[in-house]
């Protein structure tokens, strides 16, 4: 008990002392603000590969980077992506890029960790509720997905003919709903979205069926309930968020499927690209300390299922992210006494296959929707951001565009409008009100700039579909008979079997055969 009271004090000290050095105080110059991106300022003069926000946005004129509102105000937002027709209507009609001020001063939503740990495990009483459905995979293992509804409606389920955009949450990789997901459940529902969080094997109360956990960057899983999203609700788009390490996942299915992926846009909040070096590198000790501690108080429910198939007690005795990943995916049932540690257990070069196979960005080119990330510079959890962004990715790739801001923690992104809202209403009151359908101060900025992308990708798809159906017409080619524009091809058809006792938990069993 005494050890704990230790370790606690310790982190609290940490927590107050640490970032304070770092991130309270006046504000920083301007210049010191895009400091980071001066190598994008020396980039650009020999290709224009990446447009920075240090030029105003004009109507009238062609669209530069947001950025850069007045000489006064520090320029703290930078969109990094390759010169292209939608980054130009991007950059007219998102005014959310441009419109991000950071709390700064003496006040703790300045500091990036207090934000990242405040938006992490402060509880958030949110008026959203969600109804389960529990997937049944095809190696008898089950993933969930939480549908939210507002606690206002009478009627638990949207019908499948409703034409309403689903959203697609992907959590992080341990499974912890935060408080930004439920902020971002609630804002979706006011802006008429169906949000749905997919919770992988063991996560977040989803029982453990099968001796197996999800890989970090496997896609398998997510595919099946991808596709009963599709068979459910045939009729509206499905647009896909990831927070955090969750970004691994969403990433990967994403490069996997590429065409056939079924989503129009995705968005990932604060991701982790380069995975491997961010677990053989690890975090500071406060957030390592936590991180593994929550992850096996999360799997010591399953210890006597997991002895079957891995060496529980180096899964059980190891102190760091990289252990316990090993321990879970990188060695087989042990025969005698296990060692411990967890990595040296394992066979020579395991480590590096199993990145072979689950690296995000092994993939990458074969990504075919537009993806926008989101990520602060002084991010606690991700890293340096010329060693953990790979800058070259959104230079290079008309799919990928990068959203740079100066402040913002790791998903954290607060205002000081959000700031106020907060110190107003209470740190658990809701800033949206769901009736209405209408946002107050205080709704994230991240949310409102990634549901922005949103509509401005389709906007611009739309008008294209209808360009080219104008030009077929013209043609005599029969243009008009194009159906609904940027429409996905239907997934196959599926069998259903009889639902469990309870009402809500529907399990779902999918026929293997898909067309990809």
């Amino acid at each position: 008990m005494l050890e704990w009271l230790v370790a606690v004090c310790v982190v609290i000290l940490v927590v107050l002392i640490w970032p304070g050095f770092k991130y309270f105080g006046p504000e920083r110059p301007p210049d010191a603000v895009l400091q980071g991106l001066e190598i994008s300022q020396q980039v650009a003069k020999d290709k224009t590969r990446r447009w920075i926000s240090e030029r105003e946005v004009n109507d009238d004129a062609q669209p530069a980077c947001v950025g850069a509102e007045t000489d006064e105000k520090a320029r703290t937002v930078a969109l990094i992506c390759k010169p292209s027709a939608l980054a130009n209507y991007l950059l007219k009609h998102c005014r959310t890029f441009s419109d991000y001020s950071p709390c700064v001063g003496w006040t703790w939503r300045a500091s990036a960790f207090l934000q990242s740990a405040y938006e992490a495990w402060w509880p958030y009483q949110s008026p959203v509720q969600f109804v389960r459905d529990n997937l049944q995979l095809s190696d008898e293992g089950l993933v969930a997905l939480d549908w939210a509804v507002p606690s206002y409606q009478k009627r638990r389920r949207t019908s499948s003919h409703s034409t309403s955009p689903v959203l697609l949450i992907i959590p992080n990789s341990f499974g912890k709903i935060t408080r930004n997901v439920l902020k971002l459940c609630e804002m979706a529902l006011a802006h008429g979205y169906l949000p749905a969080v997919f919770n992988r094997r063991s996560h977040n109360g989803t029982p453990l069926t099968t001796p197996k956990l999800q890989q970090f960057g496997d896609p398998a899983d997510l595919r099946e309930a991808v596709r009963y999203i599709r068979h459910r609700q045939p009729a509206g788009r499905l647009y896909a968020v990831s927070e955090s390490s969750g970004s691994g996942l969403l990433l990967s299915y994403l490069g996997e499927c590429g065409s056939s992926s079924y989503v129009t846009a995705a968005v990932c909040l604060s991701p982790v690209f380069r995975c491997q070096s961010w677990f053989e590198s690890g975090l500071c000790w406060p957030l390592q300390w936590v991180l593994v501690l929550y992850q096996k108080i999360c799997l010591s429910r399953y210890r006597t299922a997991l002895g079957e198939i891995m060496q529980t007690d180096a899964l059980f005795s190891s102190c760091s992210l990289r252990g316990l990943e090993e321990a879970l995916f990188c060695q087989t049932r042990h025969v005698g006494p296990a060692p411990v540690g967890g990595s040296s257990s394992n066979p020579s070069g395991a480590w590096d296959a199993y990145w072979e196979r689950n690296e995000p960005l092994r993939d990458v080119d074969e990504v075919a929707i537009p993806v926008l990330s989101v990520c602060a510079q002084d991010d606690p959890v991700r890293g340096d951001t010329q060693s953990t962004i790979p800058l070259e990715l959104f230079e290079t790739n008309p799919h990928f565009f990068l959203l740079l801001t100066d402040r913002g923690g790791h998903c954290g992104f607060s205002t000081q409008s959000e700031g106020r809202a907060v110190g107003a209403l209470g740190p658990g009151d809701s800033v949206v009100a769901p009736h209405s359908g209408m946002e107050r101060h205080g709704t994230n900025w991240s949310h409102r700039a990634l549901l922005e992308f949103f509509r401005a990708t389709t906007d611009f798809f739309n008008a294209e579909e209808r360009v080219k159906q104008l030009a077929a017409r013209r043609r005599g080619l029969g243009g008009g008979a194009g159906g609904r524009a940027f429409r996905h091809r239907s997934v196959s058809t599926c069998k259903r079997v009889p639902a469990c006792s309870h009402n809500i938990h529907a399990i779902y069993n999918w026929q293997r055969s898909y067309t990809r």
